[in-house]
């Protein structure tokens, strides 16, 4: 009996905690007064201006040297000396290394001598053929007067022709052994390795150092690079969109953000009369003054080319255009009524973040953030905009709600529009 007792009494203390579990509390009723932001898109807005816009190109581009040629031996031989570093400033005609030159300079000494005893040879046929023609000259006067015979004649004569015969073969050999000579020294020379250049400015760098001295080198081993970098090229690669827009003189700035001063004046230089048929774009190269050899071949640039400025032209934040029904076009904000309007319109020139509109003719204020939960007439609600209450509140303001209280509602739909886009 007092089992049963027990059993009864456990199961009307579950039926109590059944009972009152299974009350659900109902949800307080929305104030009458609360404002109808709720049934609004919470938006950004900004103001539709009236200014300058520049059509610019922005492009990467890369820096190499206006010039650059590597310094070679034209003759064989031991690395003797090396007179320059890579970085190192030189000047045209600058002896940038020697080779070994003890044979040349004994090949220049001996063909000296041999030239000595060719114009040796040279003065003592020219004697014997002075001698030569005295004899003929006697000789024939001699027969004038009877005194010789014609066979004395002939062979005075013959010996005269044949001295100088003799003296132009001496005077042939000593011009060979002067271009000899010539020859001797100019190979001589060639163990003076010159960085050598016919335009542009006196001054370059050495760009890298191929060879230790010491070093045999056979002719044309390159010992070192020298590089023009002022000024200096940068390269870059257009489009067709914009290979047209591009003329010779044109202004550009470049600039570089590992430099503090990072932004240089430059004008197009060269402009590729085709495009390369892989890539589908052309090679534009641009001079950049750089005297203090701040900019150096390879580094990885800036490009911004200003094509053409339009003044007192509409032009709004690019963050506003949307596409509704495959149409292009912006929402107008009216914060007086509290809606956006969807207009269809034609841009004209992008800078930056900022587009021109082309048509129609429009002001007032445009959604800038929030537009694409938007659609042609919908309800907004904007920073500064005044709300009135609903329906049921006869259409006046809301006193029951703090400001605060709005501000952070306000606040709160902004954030759930920006999380949804």
């Amino acid at each position: 009996m007092k089992r049963l007792f027990f059993y009864l009494c456990c199961a009307a203390i579950v039926a109590a905690i059944v009972y009152s579990t299974l009350q659900v509390i109902k949800p307080p009723e929305k104030a009458k007064g609360k404002r109808n932001a709720e049934n609004r898109i919470a938006v950004e807005v900004s103001p539709i201006e009236t200014g300058e816009i520049s059509d610019e190109g922005n492009f990467n581009g890369t820096i190499l040297p206006k010039s650059k040629f590597v310094v070679a031996p034209k003759i064989s031989g031991r690395l003797k000396k090396l007179h320059c570093e890579a970085g190192q400033v030189i000047t045209k005609g600058t002896v940038v290394a020697e080779i070994e030159d003890d044979e040349l300079v004994q090949a220049q000494i001996q063909s000296e001598a041999e030239l000595a005893i060719s114009k040796a040879s040279l003065s003592e046929s020219e004697a014997q053929l002075d001698i030569s023609k005295r004899e003929l000259e006697r000789v024939q006067a001699m027969r004038q007067q009877k005194v010789s015979s014609q066979a004395d004649v002939e062979t005075a004569n013959a010996h005269y022709k044949t001295m100088q015969a003799r003296y132009q073969v001496n005077i042939a050999q000593v011009n060979q052994k002067e271009a000899v000579v010539k020859a001797a020294k100019i190979r001589l020379s060639y163990s003076k390795i010159e960085a050598i250049w016919s335009s542009g400015s006196d001054k370059r760098i050495v760009g890298e150092r191929f060879q230790d001295e010491g070093a045999m080198l056979s002719a044309n081993t390159p010992i070192i690079s020298v590089i023009d970098i002022d000024p200096i090229i940068v390269a870059i690669d257009v489009v067709e969109r914009d290979y047209f827009r591009l003329k010779i003189g044109q202004k550009a700035n470049v600039s570089v953000k590992s430099l503090e001063t990072n932004v240089f004046s430059g004008t197009v230089a060269r402009i590729s009369p085709f495009l390369d048929s892989s890539t589908r774009q052309a090679r534009v190269e641009i001079e950049v003054a750089n005297p203090d050899y701040l900019l150096k071949p390879g580094m990885f640039v800036a490009v911004h080319l200003g094509y053409k400025t339009r003044s007192n032209v509409i032009r709004i934040p690019m963050s506003s255009v949307a596409r509704r029904n495959e149409r292009q076009g912006i929402f107008l904000a009216d914060l007086e009524k509290g809606m956006a309007k969807f207009v269809p319109v034609e841009l004209g020139i992008l800078q930056e973040d900022m587009v021109e509109i082309a048509s129609p003719a429009i002001s007032g204020k445009v959604v800038t953030l929030g537009h694409h939960l938007l659609q042609d007439n919908s309800l907004i609600y904007a920073e500064g905009m005044k709300l009135n209450g609903d329906e049921k509140n006869g259409g006046k303001p809301d006193e029951t709600k703090s400001e605060k209280e709005i501000e952070k509602e306000t606040d709160q739909a902004k954030s759930k529009s920006r999380k949804a886009g």
